[in-house]
């Protein structure tokens, strides 16, 4: 590696959670350090795999000839599937480092955050995959990880793939708004915080009327106003009660959302509705935990969690389009999207010193980099 490469490197290090060597040997992710000469090489290699998208056995070959290590493709999956409770560890510091915490006191219940992103294999004709994945917060566990192709039947985000207990609080997007995934919630006596996708899943009254949604947000005119509805969802398997709770948005942020409308419409040759426009003026949330539980304030709190680690998805989907996603071992599969989600914080940590500090470029002496 030449010199400006290795300058770089440290300068990356520094920005790693206090004490993340202890950890790798904690985390049982360095019992023996055979053909690496420290746990900042393990790092930086299984990061050559991870963050540029090589093959193993290409990054074998780059990591013999820059002098890093001397290990083949084999030896580095076994490495890649023991780093990613290190891995996690180093996430969790950085999220509790930028502040990031649950918004709200999740009570008894178990939260979990499920999405689902593609990844793309190398090259101009790599095969798209889907990864469906749920992670327990705050700990970041990844507790549920499966992976399907990009196109075709049964490939889609929904809820109905994902193994759901008692007690479970499902934290979900707009990609999972279906009445079968909100009742194969509730069947398993789990409840939901849903983002609404207002015609992927209709809303109805008691008395069985279709909820008007314009009609019945309107009355909220106010800037961080929060309302709350008892409404149903009707599915094959019966009736489920929740509520629909709604925040109206500031004006800047939903000319924001409204702009965004347009140009998505626009380059897919069609004209946005004003219904749809207006419906962007609020934060719609289908929920079923109870009132007595969460009062609304909370319950949009809690989404506001996930929307938080959600910034740091932003960034890893898009890191994702490079990697090379390790295709029949689960172990090795989780410990690579760990790593990419250590590559989007430290991305995000660098951000945000490149913004609030002087561009030193380097670690001051006995201190973090600023």
């Amino acid at each position: 590696m030449d010199n400006a490469t290795d300058e770089s490197w440290r300068l990356l290090l520094s920005f790693l959670p206090f004490g993340w060597e202890e950890q790798a040997v904690l985390c049982g992710a360095v019992e023996r350090l055979r053909g690496f000469d420290s746990a900042g090489d393990l790092l930086r290699v299984l990061l050559m795999h991870v963050g540029k998208g090589y093959s193993l056995r290409e990054t074998a070959v780059r990591a013999r000839r820059s002098g890093l290590a001397k290990v083949s493709n084999v030896a580095l999956l076994l490495r890649l599937r023991k780093v990613q409770g290190w891995w996690r560890q180093l996430c969790l510091g950085l999220l509790q480092e930028s502040g990031w915490s649950v918004g709200a006191d999740p009570r008894h219940w178990n939260l979990r955050a499920v999405d689902g992103t593609l990844v793309q294999e190398p090259g101009r004709t790599g095969a798209q995959w889907r990864i469906h994945y749920s992670l327990r917060l705050p700990s970041l566990e990844c507790d549920s990880f499966e992976m399907t192709a990009a196109k075709g039947p049964g490939t889609g985000e929904k809820l109905e793939r994902l193994a759901v207990a008692p007690g479970d609080l499902i934290l979900a997007d707009r990609g999972f708004c279906r009445p079968a995934g909100v009742a194969a919630v509730a069947r398993q006596d789990a409840a939901i915080i849903l983002r609404l996708h207002s015609s992927s899943l209709p809303l109805y009254h008691a008395d069985g009327r279709r909820v008007v949604l314009l009609e019945t947000l309107r009355p909220l005119t106010q800037p961080g106003q929060i309302g709350e509805w008892s409404v149903q969802v009707r599915s094959a398997d019966g009736v489920i009660a929740g509520r629909l709770c709604a925040l109206r948005k500031s004006e800047q942020a939903a000319a924001q959302a409204e702009r965004r409308l347009v140009r998505r419409a626009q380059k897919n040759g069609k004209t946005t509705r004003p219904v749809t426009l207006e419906l962007a003026c609020y934060v719609l949330v289908f929920a079923t935990v109870p009132q007595s539980d969460f009062r609304a304030t909370e319950v949009m709190e809690l989404y506001r969690s996930r929307w938080q680690i959600e910034l740091a998805f932003k960034r890893l989907k898009s890191l994702a389009q490079l990697g090379h996603l390790p295709k029949h071992d689960e172990d090795a599969a989780r410990a690579w999207l760990y790593g990419k989600l250590l590559l989007a914080l430290l991305s995000q940590k660098m951000a945000r010193h490149g913004r609030d500090f002087s561009p030193w470029g380097y670690a001051l002496a006995g201190g973090a980099a600023e």
